[in-house]
């Protein structure tokens, strides 16, 4: 799972960094308000470890911004303001957590795994993916344009069910080797340019209009639109 944690002391978001990555997530920091929200609206993450008291921004801010236009990520606000009242207004800004300065690593984890569970379960399951005429079905591992099989490799399937899920949205290098490939960092190869060459032509080519595009020093994006 891919995590964000916005928080401005250097030692607690080691601290929680360190555990996520040990219990197999993806994680990405933040230390302010608004370099938090930009990533919290610009990438996609299976949850969001908030801090209150941020510098640019503060937490309940970035918290009602984030629902107000409809992101409902699951947030678990940290914060040393425990009293009841505080905690009440934390979750009535739009909050699903609340958990209170200082903490053991083994609570913040079980939380986390419960938001995860809980937003699993609410989810209606995904079981085909359409972007114009291009079916991706995630049962039967079949893809298909304008009703003619695409034969894919296993990684090519992995690539393709990825960009459909991020359709019209630009996915950058890094967030295709992290979700396709499982690297965390650019092994400096070409392993990205050569699958998607591979998957342009199987799913573009004999078509009018092209679906995978390149954006010029940013990434790609799968869509319909020029």
């Amino acid at each position: 799972m891919r995590i964000l944690i916005v928080e401005d002391d250097p030692h607690t978001a080691t601290f929680i960094a360190k555990g996520l990555t040990e219990d197999g997530h993806t994680v990405d920091q933040a230390d302010n308000g608004r370099d938090g929200l930009f990533l919290a609206t610009t990438e996609t993450y299976n949850a969001i470890i908030l801090d209150r008291m941020l510098p640019a921004v503060d937490g309940l801010t970035v918290l009602r911004t984030l629902r107000g236009a409809g992101n409902a990520t699951p947030v678990l606000v940290l914060t040393a303001l425990g009293d009841v009242d505080h905690r009440v207004e934390g979750l009535r800004a739009g909050a699903d957590d609340y958990l209170v300065k200082p903490f053991a690593y083994a609570e913040l984890s079980a939380r986390i795994d419960s938001l995860l569970r809980r937003r699993q379960s609410s989810s209606v399951e995904t079981t085909e993916l359409r972007v114009g005429d291009l079916e991706l079905n995630l049962l039967t591992r079949e893809a298909r344009r304008a009703g003619k099989t695409i034969e894919l490799q296993p990684r090519e399937f992995r690539l393709l069910e990825y960009l459909m899920r991020q359709a019209e949205r630009v996915v950058t290098r890094t967030m295709l080797l992290e979700a396709v490939w499982d690297y965390h960092f650019d092994p400096q190869t070409n392993v990205i340019d050569v699958h998607i060459s591979r998957l342009r032509q199987k799913i573009d080519r004999g078509h009018p209009k092209p679906l995978l595009h390149t954006v010029r020093g940013a990434g790609y994006r799968l869509g319909v639109r020029e």
